[in-house]
């Protein structure tokens, strides 16, 4: 069915029929047709619907989205603001630890490495922002310190996901257990947007790390940072 409504469309946008010159002026007429704005009639109807989604989804994420995330953490922190529509993306084993006063957007993932011999372990301080679409891939274990800012479309990796002989990758395998190492983001450590953090890093305390960057080897504290891969650009003091 998708394939012949493919073909009517595609004869339809030829047109090298005068019978498809007409059906083409009928489609775009209907798809380009817009209705007046009548400010008294959708500037209301605007505002209901944005309030009425804003207290569903609001009402989700308090009685649902929460508590069922809140669920999937071995402890019980306090004062956590949860942002967002959904859950997290979970896959794999994980033990998650979380400090209190932290601000977590739902649509992150949180993966634990399946072939480790030990649970990963993701341990996440007080006053920790983790914004939306990061991805956090636990090989062995993560620290995540007090105060740590995480922009939007980052990612801790932990562990590679293939090895790297190419034979034992095409067969599907795992990563090798020598792949996987830890990542600790000290306190007040903040990533911008879309940082990768790549398996076996340490970033020092109070260090800043520019938007887009990579970060492979370890960062001192208090400083500036940024590139591909990731160099000091200056100190912070």
């Amino acid at each position: 069915m998708n394939l012949i409504i493919t073909k009517i469309k595609n004869r339809i946008k030829a047109r090298d029929t005068m019978l498809m010159q007409v059906f083409y002026k009928i489609a775009k007429t209907i798809l380009t047709f817009n209705i007046p704005s009548i400010k008294i009639i959708h500037l209301p109807l605007h505002i209901l619907f944005s309030s009425l989604s804003g207290a569903i989804f609001s009402m989700l994420r308090i009685l649902y989205w929460k508590p069922v995330f809140m669920l999937q953490i071995q402890n019980s922190p306090r004062r956590m603001y949860y942002s967002g529509i959904g859950l997290p993306f979970r896959m794999g084993p994980l033990n998650i630890t979380m400090g209190d006063d932290c601000r977590i957007a739902a649509r992150i993932a949180l993966i634990g490495r399946s072939a480790s011999q030990k649970c990963p372990e993701l341990i996440i301080g007080d006053n920790v922002g983790i914004g939306w679409r990061t991805g956090i891939y636990v090989g062995r274990k993560i620290i995540i310190g007090n105060n740590v800012r995480i922009a939007g479309e980052g990612s801790l990796s932990g562990y590679a996901g293939h090895p790297l002989d190419a034979t034992a990758r095409a067969r599907g395998e795992a990563d090798l257990h020598d792949q996987a190492k830890d990542i600790i983001l000290e306190d007040d450590v903040w990533l911008g947007r879309g940082v990768v953090v790549n398996a076996g890093v340490t970033i020092g305390k109070g260090t800043i790390v520019g938007a887009s960057s990579v970060v492979t080897k370890d960062l001192p504290p208090n400083v500036l940072a940024g590139g591909i891969p990731a160099r000091v650009i200056r100190s912070l003091f």
